[in-house]
């Protein structure tokens, strides 16, 4: 049974058996499953959806998977919206070790060969999840005292953790890239929830009330609901805001 703390898994893979048995089994593992049959919806996917970990295939219809590797690993993690430093895996038949090299050149953390035992793949998929949460930050977005660590999932307030769900992390970190801006109700539901349509949802509203409540423990007021249109992070402009934090040591 998945839960909102599940981790989101991006498939990037042509074959639709393939597809398929991955997404069945890896929900039914517990895991939120995105999938993607060529690379530039897999590249859409990982600038709105900020998926955990991606798992892609080599030979994909309109490129190579090399080519998303190298493109995760090249970017600035705002412009894009995609984190350079999430866990990639390639999956993939080409088994030689030229493919295997060149996998690891362009910056995957695993790769794995076609056909593969799919134990021994949800291992290293686990094992990938959790050295992702040992590594470095590289930047964190800032509302005032509100502080967020894409990398890392970590939001502090007034230098104090703050826990949130997954879907509460990635509305928080869309409200946070634009901290003035009002997200409409359909657009933070088609990218965060993969809404195709509105409808009578709650889900959107529960979520932001919780969230709302998780950062009111200070009497901070974030979380604005504009009435009949959306949410903001913010009424009105925030001066320390900055797009993303240079590190400390730059």
């Amino acid at each position: 049974m998945k839960t909102d703390d599940a981790s989101t898994i991006l498939v990037v893979e042509d074959d639709s058996a393939t597809r398929t048995f991955l997404a069945d089994n890896l929900t039914a593992d517990g895991y939120d499953l995105l999938v993607a049959d060529c690379a530039s919806i897999g590249l859409s996917l990982l600038e709105r959806k900020f998926p955990d970990i991606a798992l892609v295939d080599i030979g994909l219809p309109d490129g190579s998977g090399f080519e998303l590797l190298r493109r995760v690993r090249s970017a600035d993690g705002v412009a894009s919206r995609v984190n350079p430093e999430m866990p990639l895996m390639v999956i993939s038949g080409r088994a030689t070790e030229l493919d295997r090299v060149r996998g690891f050149d362009r910056g995957a953390d695993d790769y794995v060969c076609k056909p593969f035992s799919y134990p021994e793949l949800r291992g290293r998929i686990a094992a990938l999840l959790r050295r992702a949460d040992h590594r470095p930050s590289c930047g964190r977005l800032r509302a005032g005292p509100l502080e967020v660590d894409p990398p890392s999932r970590e939001v502090r307030l007034h230098g104090d953790r703050v826990a949130l769900s997954q879907k509460e992390f990635a509305l928080l970190r869309t409200l946070v890239s634009e901290p003035s801006r009002v997200f409409t109700k359909e657009e933070l539901l088609r990218t965060i929830w993969g809404y195709r349509s509105v409808g009578s949802t709650r889900t959107l509203d529960s979520h932001a009330c919780r969230l709302r409540h998780k950062l009111g423990a200070h009497g901070d007021r974030y979380v604005i609901n504009v009435w009949g249109v959306g949410y903001r992070l913010v009424d009105g402009p925030v001066a320390s805001v900055t797009a993303l934090e240079r590190r400390l040591s730059a």
